[in-house]
């Protein structure tokens, strides 16, 4: 679903934020312009030491491996599934699952996850299954563009579960629920730990216990912020590394991340406003130049 920024000056476990932002402006570690096939790039997923990424709503169902030096399409691959919305990527080194659960008005019913095999780097869309869910807290389904809380477009595999953190568009929080991905009915999401972020978490990922959500503000602040994993699959026990990267008028809609043992890989879509806009870019920040 596209974006629209408004230009403008069980436990539950809650943190206010309250932290300053550290500076670390990405743009001077942009690998490359994407091209325009992947120019509504929103996400990103390593697996097996390659780097993929796909288009969002109104596109095709496809996979593109992107080179991670150069930002360039290596290949692309069919996904034998719709694409109505979506909008995070992430793997258990075997499978891919991709969240078609877009839903910035709030009213989805709809809400899936494709679990999609990928072995010996091989894609077998003849046996893509269908992981449904839905929020339990969820009451109502009237639209609120923009102002739902029940939006979502990050997740990770950890323990066997896909672990989903909201895009919280009223509260401007994410809430962290798990989700079974061998549970072939439809389920009701399990919310676990909620986090004051101050934007909107458009991706995560996942690397030696630590976590890693990015997102933006509706004035164009796009942040960081790096939890470290305190219990098993518990992360908003301590406040995290807060990292402000600049705005999307320079660095475009940024809505992927992957992480590795080199660095932190970072994508963002083609963004256009009034007063400016960014071209769809690939960043890679090198392990040693953010110290966190």
């Amino acid at each position: 679903m596209k974006k629209l920024f408004i230009i403008f000056a069980i436990t539950v476990s809650t943190v206010s934020f309250s932290q300053q932002a550290d500076l670390f402006k990405i743009r001077k570690y942009r690998v490359n312009y994407l091209d325009d096939k992947v120019k509504e790039t929103s996400g990103l997923s390593l697996i097996n030491g390659k780097l993929y990424t796909f288009n969002d709503s109104g596109n095709s169902p496809e996979l593109f491996e992107l080179d991670k030096k150069t930002g360039k399409i290596i290949s692309i691959v069919q996904i034998n599934a719709k694409n109505k919305d979506w909008e995070a990527l992430t793997n258990d080194c075997k499978n891919f699952y991709i969240g078609d659960f877009g839903n910035n008005g709030g009213t989805r019913k709809d809400l899936e996850i494709y679990k999609v095999p990928f072995e010996n780097n091989t894609l077998n869309n003849d046996s893509v299954k269908v992981i449904s869910f839905e929020y339990p807290e969820q009451q109502e389904f009237i639209s609120k563009y923009s102002e739902t809380d029940f939006d979502a477009e990050a997740m990770i595999y950890l323990n066997g579960k896909i672990h989903l953190f909201t895009k919280e568009w009223g509260s401007k929080s994410t809430t962290h629920y798990i989700i079974d991905p061998e549970i072939s009915e439809k389920q009701k999401a399990q919310k676990t730990e909620t986090f004051k972020t101050g934007f909107m978490v458009t991706d995560a990922s996942y690397f030696n216990k630590k976590l890693y959500l990015i997102g933006y503000t509706k004035k164009t602040e796009v942040f960081l912020d790096i939890f470290n994993e305190t219990e098993s699959g518990v992360f908003f026990k301590e406040n995290p590394k807060h990292y402000y990267l600049g705005s999307a008028l320079s660095i475009g809609q940024i809505e992927g991340i992957a992480v590795d043992e080199t660095g932190i890989y970072i994508s963002g879509e083609k963004f256009h406003s009034p007063i400016g806009g960014g071209k769809q870019s690939l960043y890679f920040i090198p392990i040693d130049k953010l110290k966190d």
